[in-house]
């Protein structure tokens, strides 16, 4: 069984590329793979790998400048989620684009998932989901806002675009694990808004503790591995992902006539170029002969 592992956390990194080396070494000697971002404003991920490699990747990171507090989320899956390990330095470890924004100065308030019904209940509050359109696509509160972005970066535009419909709301927002809230409730307090309020933990840790009879949540929730997708208790949830262009299907979508295994479907089939479908089909030659040879590859592509 291997441990998944979710995090992020906003410390100040002075030279985020001298501890890339030591937390690459303590990654591969676990086992563990997945994907950890730096930046000088802090650390961004998901992992997976064997208890004890993780409880060692994660005992390193509480020890970095600052991240004594770290915070995680787990969820377990019977295969590798990931394929390979990477660490990269960043500018932003979630790409906002706004000069000026710092959650370590403040955010948005806080709520819990136990009383996260209650606020987007209220007849005063605006709720509004700040994740991609193709993640939207798939699941999301009852009578939040698709602001419809393909990027998080989109966000800042879209809101001055809207703004004046939210005049006298209070405002709830929500992410997957709450570090685009992080950054996007910041924001909006900078912009002048008063109560600006954020999930916290995001969907998944509401997944985790509100039962399903309970929820007001609605479809699955995007994942960045694997799993593809979840739902509630954190159980992985029926779509699969295109490879050819990142986004969420549903097992039937492969009936479609746009769809080829790990080169398009319906969403992306008229996106791409012939050039693009052959370098896609001969990535996909290169993983099967990998897989042959019992060497590591990617994923299989769905």
């Amino acid at each position: 069984m291997h441990v998944i592992a979710a995090l992020y956390h906003f410390t100040r990194f002075d030279d985020p590329g001298a501890l890339e080396p030591a937390l690459l070494a303590v990654c591969e000697a676990g086992g563990v793979k997945g994907t950890l971002l730096l930046a000088q404003e802090g650390i961004n991920g998901t992992i997976a790998g064997p208890r004890a490699g993780i409880d060692a990747v994660l005992a390193h990171i509480r020890a970095l400048p600052g991240c004594r507090d770290l915070e995680w989320k787990e969820a377990t899956s019977p295969g590798a989620p990931f394929g390979k390990l990477k660490v990269r330095l960043k500018r932003e470890i979630v790409s906002m684009g706004e000069p000026g924004v710092d959650p370590r100065a403040r955010v948005g308030h806080y709520v819990e998932p136990e009383e996260w019904n209650a606020l987007i209940s209220a007849p005063d509050v605006v709720v509004i989901d700040t994740r991609n359109d193709y993640e939207v696509a798939i699941g999301s509160f009852e009578g939040a806002i698709d602001p419809g972005t393909e990027s998080f970066r989109d966000f800042p535009a879209w809101w001055e675009e809207n703004r004046a419909r939210f005049h006298n709301k209070r405002i709830a927002m929500f992410c997957t694990g709450g570090i685009r809230c992080e950054k996007s409730t910041n924001w909006l307090l900078g912009q002048g808004e008063q109560e600006v309020f954020h999930l916290k933990g995001g969907i998944l840790n509401y997944l985790e503790k509100v039962p399903a009879e309970d929820s007001l949540w609605h479809g699955d929730c995007f994942v960045f591995d694997n799993r593809v997708s979840v739902g509630h208790g954190l159980e992985r949830g029926p779509h699969l992902l295109c490879h050819g262009c990142r986004r969420p299907i549903l097992p039937e979508d492969r009936a479609r006539p746009e769809y080829e295994a790990g080169v398009s479907c319906h969403h992306c089939h008229d996106e791409t170029s012939a050039s693009d479908k052959a370098r896609f089909r001969e990535r996909r030659r290169q993983i099967a002969l990998a897989r042959a040879r019992g060497e590591t590859h990617l994923p299989a592509a769905g």
